[in-house]
């Protein structure tokens, strides 16, 4: 048996990185283990809001130079575009995003937890977890706190009793809302040009493209309806355009593909107080507005701050309140995304009013207080999604993906 810890975080990806930090932050002992070695790669968005950057920044994680900042979101729908920014993006990037490799990520908080002195267990899979106690194959721990931060399939989630149970056998597979992601990165020149993370939309799926260095952007695609790969879904779900516009671009590495993406569980602590579930693991809606590590950062911080006060009541009760603002955002955007009609009004509606988007972006990515969504510009913009679009007419500048 190895000598007790204050915390065993299981699951060494970027959030439970974030989770061993924030509790190392506050003097606890911790001990991290994951069954994979760094670097640890999967299917990613790899573009980080406002909020998350900020949160990397408390937590003391050097941002790699080998990343791109970005000032806000472009949508493009059925030829019409929208662009919004960030607020208060400024000199050196202020308020903006960051594209950033997820394998650069990993690294430079595993550089970090290191620094500030977690225990790193890299290669050891949990058989199980409990309150009190994590064992491996080849050890036993005893410790105050389990963390888990093993993601959208988390084993300790069901060990705990806090997995929602999905109806019949195999109903992820057979839902044809259920989403899947699949992501591909691309040497692309052009990605030096692109201030903003441009969101295209086509037919039950959406297409994100993030620039990550100067000559490297990362393609995510997200879709409903059925299996399918990256190239299948990019010529049959989208314009010609997207594609043309990839075409020069080389592979980098293999294809990641993730889902399904909503997860729900019945909270986030468990274990008599003693067991707490952070990131993916402790629910997920949807990937479609890139807010995963962000929010994960965040409920890494409220948990280090809970941990300290040897307290998980104080994080069972501010993580709701956390996550209720961009998870409601997110199901609005994807009963909007599955409806044409309505997503394309909405795009125009955005592309006519860059300042509502940017309010918009300041309460999805930058935390902002919702009384900033003005309540004039939100009758505004409920006028201008009644109002119909002309025959032929594509509000917004045309665009050739």
């Amino acid at each position: 048996m190895s000598a007790p810890v204050d915390v065993v975080v299981v699951g060494g990806g970027p959030v439970g990185l974030a989770a061993a930090i924030a509790a190392r932050a506050h003097g606890l002992s911790v001990r991290l283990v994951d069954r994979q070695r760094p670097p640890i790669d999967k299917a990613c968005g790899e573009g980080l809001m406002p909020a998350g950057v900020q949160a990397l920044a408390a937590l003391g994680v050097r941002m790699p130079e080998r990343s791109m900042p970005f000032r806000g979101i472009r949508y493009l729908s059925d030829g019409v575009v929208a662009e919004g920014d960030f607020p208060a993006v400024g000199a050196g990037g202020l308020g903006a995003g960051r594209g950033i490799r997820r394998t650069e990520l990993h690294a430079a908080m595993v550089e970090r937890a290191a620094e500030v002195g977690v225990e790193l267990v890299w290669g050891s899979r949990v058989e199980s977890a409990r309150a009190g106690q994590v064992r491996t194959a080849t050890a036993s721990w005893p410790c105050r706190f389990v963390v888990g931060a093993d993601g959208l399939r988390s084993g300790l989630r069901r060990a705990a009793g806090l997995e929602v149970a999905k109806e019949g056998t195999g109903a992820a597979a057979w839902d044809p809302r259920a989403r899947f992601g699949v992501t591909r990165h691309l040497r692309l020149a052009p990605a030096l040009e692109m201030e903003r993370v441009e969101v295209v939309f086509g037919a039950a799926a959406e297409a994100y493209l993030t620039p990550l260095a100067p000559d490297e952007i990362g393609v995510a695609i997200l879709w409903s309806g059925g299996k399918g790969g990256f190239d299948e879904l990019l010529t049959t779900r989208f314009p010609p355009g997207l594609a043309e516009r990839l075409a020069g671009g080389t592979a980098l590495g293999r294809d990641h593909g993730a889902g399904p993406f909503r997860q729900r569980t019945r909270g986030a602590v468990a274990g008599g107080g003693r067991i707490a579930l952070v990131g993916d693991a402790a629910g997920y809606v949807d990937a479609l507005t890139g807010e995963g590590l962000s929010l994960g950062f965040e409920s890494a911080l409220l948990l280090g701050e809970a941990l300290a006060a040897d307290d998980l009541t104080h994080y069972a009760r501010r993580l709701p309140r956390l996550i209720a603002l961009p998870s409601g955002l997110t199901r609005l955007l994807l009963a909007i995304a599955r409806r044409p009609w309505l997503r394309r009004r909405l795009v125009a509606a955005l592309g006519a009013d860059p300042v509502l988007f940017g309010n918009f972006l300041g309460l999805l990515g930058a935390r902002r207080p919702l009384r900033e969504l003005l309540v004039g510009r939100a009758l505004r913009l409920c006028g201008r999604l009644a109002r119909p679009l002309p025959a032929g007419l594509a509000p917004g500048r045309a665009t050739p993906a």
